[in-house]
């Protein structure tokens, strides 16, 4: 019982903290301590003890991620000092209108993150040509982490066909492809993409007319008035980002980013070299931006570490998986609430799938629609404030608050979510 109020104590201590602001440096190892402390698991001294499994989980995440983080913040710092990024926006704004910014930041993130461009890199490639739309548009930027998240992670992250590994995991524990269950998966992910939407203009809306605008940050590139490149030397690395990631995904997987975002940064080099407006800060700048997004992400991750060692997580695991009545709800709620405790999607449906693969496939369960409740349903409450994508989203690249940011965000990738989570198990049930 003292580990499970622990468990629960710290996480949600946890929440508070970061939509408070405290430094994640400071609050997530300190939240990761009292559940240890009450899970009576070794400070210093023994096996699996809190300073080794905690730095692990940290050391672990930095090791799998720090050249994609480096590669995309490099990415975005060069579209701003290029102006390659103000190029595009205008182009856009021009073309389409004012009315249209907050869909052209939906749809760039849409596209790069079904083309298999990991959702950390999507926000840093995408984030200089949102501020600049945004700017131009003169709309509230508390709002371009929800566009962001939006167009990342709710109907294109856990959509059949989509190239990351939310839709991937569980093909090994279920033998399935990519495309299981595609025709339901198409209905929830056209409701999540029109009903998210409207949703996201309709609070923009809102603030717009009780007299929000978009306000600059220090942080802001500030760049003096010049030719700006042709908007097609912005728009030509990113799709070459977006194809080298697709061609080389199933044979390098994780790795194919390394290659893909190696190629968007020369390519952008290349053809826009001379409009730099200061190379070596731009390369500074990124550098730095880059060990800030991922520190901040790997804290949490050693948070979820120490979580998953504890017997109330044990338990938790084992009672969330074994929920009776309808096999699909318990598999959406087991997952669920194993990403909520993780901050994690991935974690969630890796630590949750060896156990309710086996046993509801033996129950009888197509594993067609298991692989599609357990994508969709990985992808809800993962999404809580300590999620390590809505850290490094808000903080990290957007320099916003949580308290600011977050309530926007929540609802566009936790609400939004779990209502087209409903609606797959009511259309499987049904059909």
């Amino acid at each position: 019982m003292l580990s499970l109020i622990g468990l629960v104590g710290g996480l949600v201590l946890l929440i508070i903290l970061t939509i408070r602001g405290m430094n994640l440096f400071i609050a997530a190892p300190l939240c990761a301590l009292i559940v240890a402390l009450t899970s009576g698991l070794p400070v210093f001294i023994g096996d699996g003890n809190f300073v080794v499994t905690y730095m692990n989980g940290f050391s672990g995440f930095i090791a799998s991620w720090f050249f994609m983080f480096l590669l995309g913040s490099l990415f975005g710092k060069f579209m701003e000092d290029t102006g390659a990024a103000d190029a595009v926006a205008r182009w856009i704004i021009d073309k389409l209108g004012m009315q249209h910014a907050v869909a052209a930041v939906v749809l760039a993130c849409a596209i790069l993150t079904y083309g298999g461009v990991s959702v950390f890199v999507v926000a840093f490639s995408v984030y200089p040509m949102a501020l600049s739309l945004f700017k131009d548009a003169n709309l509230p930027r508390r709002f371009i982490p929800a566009a962001l998240a939006f167009g990342s992670v709710t109907f294109t992250m856990t959509s059949a066909g989509s190239p990351e590994i939310q839709n991937w995991i569980p093909i090994k524990y279920l033998g399935t492809s990519p495309f299981a269950a595609w025709e339901v998966s198409l209905v929830v992910a056209i409701f999540m993409a029109s009903f998210g939407y409207w949703w996201l203009k309709r609070m923009i809306g809102k603030a717009v007319a009780n007299g929000e605008a978009f306000d600059a940050k220090p942080e802001d590139p500030v760049i003096a008035e010049r030719d700006y490149p042709h908007p097609l030397t912005g728009l030509f690395p990113l799709l070459v980002v977006l194809i080298l990631s697709f061609t080389l995904h199933e044979s390098l997987q994780q790795m194919a980013l390394i290659v893909a975002l190696g190629g968007g940064v020369l390519t952008l080099m290349v053809i826009n070299y001379k409009h730099f407006h200061n190379l070596n800060a731009a390369i500074g700048m990124g550098t730095t931006g880059a060990l800030v997004a991922i520190g901040n992400t790997a804290a949490v991750v050693g948070f979820g570490t120490i979580a998953k060692s504890t017997a109330a997580f044990q338990s938790a695991v084992e009672v969330m998986t074994s929920l009776p009545g309808n096999e699909l709800i318990g598999a959406a709620v087991a997952v669920s609430v194993v990403a909520g405790l993780t901050g994690s999607a991935s974690g969630g449906q890796a630590i949750a799938l060896p156990l309710i693969g086996p046993h509801y496939i033996d129950q009888g369960v197509d594993p067609e629609q298991l692989h599609r409740i357990v994508s969709i349903s990985s992808g809800a409450l993962d999404s809580l404030p300590h999620n390590g994508y809505v850290v490094t989203t808000i903080r990290a690249i957007c320099h916003e608050t949580h308290q600011r940011a977050y309530w926007s965000v929540g609802a566009l990738t936790v609400v939004v979510p779990l209502i087209g989570l409903a609606m797959a198990v009511a259309l499987f049930n049904w059909f």
